[in-house]
């Protein structure tokens, strides 16, 4: 099993920062325009305990996957999804008021990718590529909301 993480901070109220994630079409504005996200299904528009969607992109090919909100209170919330890259997939996703006008954003990713050793040699690929997506991510976020 492997972690990623990752923080940045963003100039903008907790609550306005909760809003825009917990609004599932934010993955649209936040997604790198190269993976074609695509929601295919979802139980609903809003993040809440027990959601589940349905969604498409392109990794390697273009693969489907299905989600489901396992977790959510006020300001954190996991999300944890299944299809045939990955074994296990739990992204648990945390924001923190520094103050009035800032708040940390924190991903903790566990994953195991399928086909045991085999998968295991291309960890290195999948830990560097979840690296450059939540960089664009980080920029999306922080260009899309202190730019209202």
């Amino acid at each position: 099993m492997k972690t990623f993480r990752h923080s940045f901070v963003v100039d903008v109220p907790i609550d306005k920062v909760w809003s825009f994630y917990t609004d599932l079409h934010h993955l649209e504005v936040i997604t790198p325009k190269r993976l074609d996200l695509k929601i295919i299904e979802s139980s609903s528009d809003k993040i809440t305990l027990g959601q589940t969607a349905h969604f498409s992109s392109k990794l390697l090919t273009r693969m489907t996957w299905k989600t489901k909100i396992t977790a959510c209170k006020p300001y954190t919330y996991v999300d944890e999804m299944s299809n045939a890259l990955f074994k296990r997939w739990k992204h648990t996703h945390v924001f923190h008021k520094i103050n009035e006008n800032q708040t940390k954003v924190t991903d903790e990713i566990e994953f195991e990718l399928q086909y045991g050793f085999i998968g295991k040699m291309f960890e290195w690929y999948a830990l560097d590529k979840l690296e450059k997506i939540f960089a664009h991510r980080q920029q999306a976020t922080i260009n899309t909301l202190s730019n209202p």
